[in-house]
């Protein structure tokens, strides 16, 4: 990868046919002037190239170009310009399939794979995968040597952002549990910070992982999608259609020029409108067969990227739960607290009406006048003696209500 690293650091080539500049500094562009295009965001970009052949070359080309190239809608470019931010998507067009993956995105043909040049380390190794994979089907080392290039290369695709999602889904777990044990066994201020934090990245990365889930269940269930997506079929039937259909003659069926309906016996029209009727559907069950193997081909393919993109949406589900039954733990542990001081409030609220009632014979006894009961010797002890007494048989009855109401544990 350095040395990939190594070759995209120079400046790039200038060998495209779309980014050669004319010699006043301007390319011309359909009576357009390029200066006034980077003024509106539509300048030359700078797009890393990877044929069929494993070939790479850094090429500069205008987003106009660009939708020329691959025949796009300005919409699609749009999803891969780095500005903006979009979920991930992968789109089937008539010349081209449009991929938007986390890291990785590109334009990709039958021919040629068209990425943003970046030096991040998701897209140069996509890049090098895909030359390991290109160079080592064309030798014979690999058994998927069936795909054609576009399947290849979005296979290459789905595999770099399903690696680079459950990498993200296991050092979030790495990092979790622990940290929801310890604030099971110690709930303080910072804890219950780096958990709503660590909360935070994993709804963040669980819609992620759920995009790209749904976006691979979404082509899986349309079979026009699917079908669309295959483009060396589509470039093979536009090149046999500019050299003629030989298809009926090579299965030794042979028509013979149309007959004027003037002319003709009613028995000739009948059989030229019969053998126009079997050609029409002869190509229409060759083309619905061979859509239907490619259909399946595809399908095999998004079907085993799912099973694994779907692996890490419950990674990412499981810790979701655990993060939910440590938070409802807590809230137990909390309420628990809460009972706790609510009944020791309600004790010392009885606690306190007790002591008041000292209170009240210390304030009866203390006013300004003359009983007998001050002339007896032991009256102040027997006194106190009886309202302690009272106190505690007061406090006795306020423990038993509470406990008949249910309101202290027994």
């Amino acid at each position: 990868m350095s040395d990939l690293k190594d070759r995209l650091l120079p400046p790039p080539l200038r060998g495209d046919s779309f980014s050669r500049p004319s010699s006043s500094g301007r390319q011309p562009l359909l009576g357009l002037d390029v200066s006034g295009l980077k003024k509106r965001g539509q300048g030359l970009k700078s797009w890393i190239r990877v044929d069929a052949f494993a070939n790479t070359q850094v090429i500069e080309v205008d987003k106009f170009s660009m939708m020329r190239r691959c025949d796009l809608p300005a919409r699609d470019l749009r999803l891969l310009d780095p500005l903006f931010v979009y979920p991930s998507t992968i789109l089937g067009r008539e010349r081209a399939i449009v991929v938007n993956l986390e890291q990785i995105r590109c334009i990709i043909t039958a021919d040629e794979v068209l990425l943003l040049n970046s030096l991040d380390d998701y897209v140069l190794g996509y890049v090098v995968e895909l030359q390991q994979r290109l160079k080592a089907s064309s030798v014979g080392d690999t058994s998927p040597d069936y795909l054609p290039f576009e399947f290849r290369a979005l296979e290459v695709a789905l595999e770099a952002a399903c690696t680079f999602l459950d990498a993200q889904a296991s050092e979030l777990e790495i990092e979790a549990y622990p940290l929801l044990d310890e604030l099971t066994s110690k709930i303080s201020t910072s804890n219950l910070e780096r958990v709503r934090r660590l909360k935070s990245r994993l709804v963040a990365l669980t819609r992620r992982v759920q995009k790209v889930r749904d976006e691979i269940e979404q082509l899986m269930d349309d079979d026009g999608d699917m079908a669309e997506m295959y483009l060396t079929e589509k470039k093979k039937r536009v090149e046999g259609s500019l050299y003629g259909d030989q298809s009926l003659a090579n299965d030794g069926v042979s028509f013979s020029a149309p007959v004027s309906p003037v002319s003709s016996p009613p028995s000739s029209r009948r059989l030229e409108k019969s053998l126009s009727f079997a050609r029409s559907r002869h190509d229409s069950a060759k083309s619905s067969e061979s859509e239907n193997e490619n259909i399946e081909e595809l399908e095999m393919l998004l079907e085993a990227y799912f099973v694994v993109i779907d692996s890490t949406l419950n990674k990412l589900t499981s810790l979701k739960e655990y993060i939910d039954d440590t938070e409802d733990f807590i809230n137990i542990q909390l309420d628990n607290v809460r009972n706790q001081l609510i009944q020791f409030e309600l004790l010392l609220t009885t606690a306190t009406f007790v002591v008041a009632i000292f209170g009240v014979v210390a304030g009866i006894f203390g006013m300004n006048f003359e009983i007998d009961l001050f002339e007896q010797p032991g009256a102040f002890k027997w006194v106190l003696t009886i309202t302690g007494v009272c106190g505690v048989l007061v406090f006795l009855g306020f423990l038993w209500f509470y406990k008949s109401r249910r309101l202290m544990p027994l």
